[in-house]
């Protein structure tokens, strides 16, 4: 079940869905019933699973669009249950159980009365049971493995009452690759299928290939003198003769404002420094040091020039944060452009 919400990580959820259905990938989920429209309005087929929580007034397009939903606490059930009652099949749900996320789903507690009331709602059909796990890519592996072990205990009890679930899922991308007896029936990757991971150094994989570039270009060239400064609050001096390079990319386009004075692009395959502060439109680089730059040059922002490149987890060391945030952060206003490898 490939994960492609968050317009898939930034990358673009259309033309990503089309390329994994076409891998032969059937599965798809997303966070929201709106991203789950958008996809069928861009003639996506797939099997398309909401996972964040859902309100009554949800259920219309979760009928009309084919969307099935990741049920969190029994409010929706009577919902449900009632709009599917005119369904020719009983509608299809996944149950949610919360193993120590604690963030959503029936806490352990509680699923038995779940499993108790279902036989109540018989136009619905339990196809999947899930977990989130809240640690696969920490340093320790105590908490994953306690939560999985509380699932299989879950599992065994719908077993017990003879429930046949076909789809069992709880892997995420770090446990699809460091707890392969978390697989069960199916995995949910996210970040992995983009070229990322969270992983400990210690941990052993297979190498990603991170499958986006983001390319700029300079917008304008400037030469100041030493005591000349850049961007707003003057948090640039320059001590030298420099030779600036303006560049049409800044926080508004997902290029973080904590990268002032800290971040680096590729210029003809050679680092060029952000300097001044990020702004909304545009960023500025000092590129004296480069060879004969000129106005209309490539500019690498992620990605590989010459024989350097800048990835995403070198931009989040640079901003504090993480692989994700920078990913999701590329805003909409930036051209998506798709190659074929």
């Amino acid at each position: 079940m490939a994960v492609v919400k968050a317009n898939a990580y930034g990358h673009g959820a259309v033309e990503i869905s089309r390329a994994l259905m076409e891998l032969g990938i059937s599965n798809l989920a997303v966070a929201s019933v709106q991203e789950g429209v958008a996809l069928r309005h861009a003639g996506i087929t797939a099997d398309i699973v909401v996972l964040a929580d859902l309100f009554d007034e949800h259920c219309d397009d979760l009928f009309a669009y084919r969307l099935k939903p990741v049920i969190n606490d029994l409010r929706l059930l009577p919902t449900l249950a009632k709009k599917a009652e005119t369904a020719q099949h009983p509608f299809p749900i996944h149950l949610k159980i919360d193993t120590g996320m604690g963030r959503l789903g029936f806490p352990p507690s509680e699923f038995e009365r779940v499993l108790e009331a279902m036989p109540s709602w018989k136009s619905l059909t339990i196809e999947g049971l899930m977990t989130h796990l809240a640690d696969s890519d920490g340093e320790e592996t105590g908490h994953t493995e306690r939560q999985l072990e509380l699932f299989r205990t879950m599992l065994d009890g719908c077993k017990r009452r003879g429930m046949m679930v076909p789809m069992i899922h709880a892997a995420n991308s770090a446990a699809l690759i460091r707890y392969p007896h978390s697989h069960f029936s199916l995995v949910r990757p996210g970040i992995a299928l983009y070229g990322y991971h969270t992983l400990p150094q210690a941990v052993q994989y297979d190498e990603l290939h991170p499958i986006l570039s983001l390319r700029s270009t300079v917008m304008q060239l400037r030469t100041i003198k030493p005591g000349d400064s850049i961007s707003y609050n003057r948090t640039f001096i320059a001590k030298r003769p420099s030779i600036i390079a303006v560049l049409p990319i800044g926080y508004a386009d997902g290029y973080s404002r904590k990268l002032s004075n800290k971040g680096y692009v590729l210029i003809k395959g050679r680092r060029a420094p952000v300097v001044g502060l990020v702004c909304m439109d545009m960023t500025m680089v000092d590129v004296t040091d480069l060879p004969s730059v000129r106005i209309g040059d490539a500019v690498t922002v992620i990605g590989r020039d010459g024989n350097d490149a800048i990835w995403v987890d070198e931009i989040a060391q640079w901003s504090g944060t993480i692989p994700y945030e920078v990913l999701c952060a590329i805003g909409p206003r930036i051209p998506r452009v798709y190659t074929s490898p």
